[in-house]
Formats: structure tokens, C-alpha cells, sequence
């Protein structure tokens, strides 16, 4: 691993993306660059949206998805997920988070993630769940 190369230091990383059921798990590993620009928040969100405009509120299911990793230099490989379901919304609010958080409603809530306090996203965050995971697995090693 790359990473582990230089330092000789264990490396981990994630990574994210929202997977949008009517589209067959897009945007997915192209999140942040669905529009064309990488990092393009608002552009995203337009994009998006526009892809959706058509489609019901009964198949905007979607999820956020992400991957937690662990390599060490001893060759340990550690890979845990995690995934906060929810669906897209029809237009966006809020102003926090960040990314798609504007457009996504979490399953049982009727606000998106960018209106829960940091509280409320980090109990049902599919990130937290990766970590939490990941660490979970790395305390019985």
C-alpha cells in the first residue's frame, strides 16, 4: 500500500458517495464530481435534482454509502461499510453538512440531513457506522 511505503505507519482512509436507486446506484463512486467539476456542491445538487424532476416521491429511494479502510505495514487489511438510508428530496434545505446533505432526507426523518443538528447526522451517519465498525472489528485483534 502507498501510503505505508514511505512512513512504514499504518494508513487508513474512507470513502463516500450517494447511491440513488432510480439511477442503478449513481451517483455513487462519482459523487463529487457528478457534474463535471470535482467538489461542486451546488452544481451537484442542480444536476441531480434535474436528473429526478420526473420521478415520484415513492422511487427517490437513496442511500449514502461509505468504506473505511485499514492497512498496516504487517499486511492487515481492514475493510468495514456503513449506510444511512433515506431518500432525494424535490428541492433542497438546510444549511448544514455538506455535499448532498441539502437533498437527502434519512429514513424516519422529514428534514434533510442538512437541517439535523451534528448530533442527530452523526447517531445515523453512514460514516459514523463505517468507523464505528472498523473499530469495533480492530478491538478484538
Amino acid at each position: 500500500c502507498w501510503p505505508i511505503r514511505p512512513t512504514g505507519m499504518p494508513a487508513v482512509a474512507d470513502d463516500s458517495g450517494l447511491v440513488v436507486d432510480v439511477m442503478g446506484g449513481a451517483p455513487g463512486i462519482f459523487s463529487a464530481l457528478w457534474s463535471g467539476v470535482h467538489g461542486d456542491d451546488e452544481a451537484n445538487l442542480r444536476l441531480l435534482l434535474a436528473q429526478l424532476a420526473d420521478i415520484p416521491d415513492a422511487h427517490r429511494g437513496a442511500a449514502f454509502e461509505c468504506a473505511a479502510a485499514l492497512v498496516t505495514p504487517e499486511g492487515l487489511e481492514v475493510v468495514c461499510e456503513g449506510r444511512m438510508e433515506g431518500r432525494i428530496a424535490t428541492e433542497a434545505a438546510g444549511g448544514g453538512g455538506f455535499g448532498y446533505d441539502p437533498i437527502f432526507v434519512p429514513a424516519g426523518y422529514d428534514v434533510t440531513a442538512a437541517e439535523l443538528t451534528a448530533a442527530q447526522k452523526n447517531a445515523i451517519s453512514h460514516r459514523g457506522k463505517a468507523f464505528a465498525a472498523l473499530a469495533a472489528r480492530l478491538a478484538v485483534l
